[in-house]
């Protein structure tokens, strides 16, 4: 997800900066209003600082929501109450107080997403509900088999779940967050170790039919493997 960063705080938008991508997000930074407004149009979510140099966020905020529905949650340091109403009347999606972790404003984010999103365009592709071919891998999700070739493989639950969701996209990384959120849940405190038990099964019992390459520091990706002449 692209997300447009307008803070003019080096420490907290550096710290963002940092942070936001190991979660999935592409993030671009401006640090005035004018080119918050200049650049707004790209992004699938706007986080709006209210203290600007150039001029009131809210003022952004309400210039923002005259032309787009472009998800928005400001973050501010400001504690009026009445600022926070008239960001959220304005049209602003979420409002968070400075300070705040980078986990809630995650959880934040992703909620608004999921609040602005269509229902049409968060149906599940025909592919994640039908039976699914990735060359000698096949996935029949409605009945949870697994089957190499003809031979169903056995799948604890956790392992149907992580294999698949990393086969709807196959080539793509999928960060470490992305998948203990969505194979566990997205208030996950246990070790990350968890995922990587789980991977290395699937390695073992599909080592035939796939490869689970990890990208180091990022997540994992699959990679299908073809049938030999």
């Amino acid at each position: 997800m692209r997300v447009l960063l307008v803070e003019d705080d080096p420490s907290i938008a550096g710290a963002l900066l940092d942070g936001l991508p190991r979660y999935g997000f592409v993030v671009g930074h401006v640090t005035t209003g004018a080119e918050a407004l200049a650049g707004f149009a790209d992004a699938e979510l706007v986080l709006l600082d209210l203290g600007l140099p150039d001029a009131d966020g809210i003022d952004v905020c309400r210039r923002i929501r005259a032309v787009s529905d472009v998800p928005l949650i400001i973050i501010t340091a400001r504690s009026d109450e009445i600022e926070r109403v008239v960001g959220l009347e304005l049209g602003a999606d979420d409002y968070v107080s400075k300070p705040f972790g980078l986990r809630e404003l995650v959880a934040r984010m992703r909620a608004v997403t999921r609040r602005t999103t269509p229902r049409s365009s968060t149906t599940e592709p025909v592919e994640t509900r039908a039976a699914q071919s990735l060359g000698l891998l096949r996935l029949d999700r409605a009945a949870r088999q697994a089957f190499v070739g003809d031979t169903e493989i056995a799948l604890a639950p956790k392992e149907f779940d992580l294999l698949s969701l990393l086969a709807t996209s196959p080539g793509v990384v999928h960060t470490r967050e992305q998948l203990i959120e969505q194979v566990w849940d997205s208030n996950w405190f246990g070790s990350t170790r968890t995922l990587d038990v789980h991977v290395g099964a699937l390695r073992k019992k599909l080592g035939a039919a796939i490869e689970i390459h990890t990208v180091r520091g990022v997540g994992f990706r699959l990679e299908p493997l073809s049938a030999q002449p």
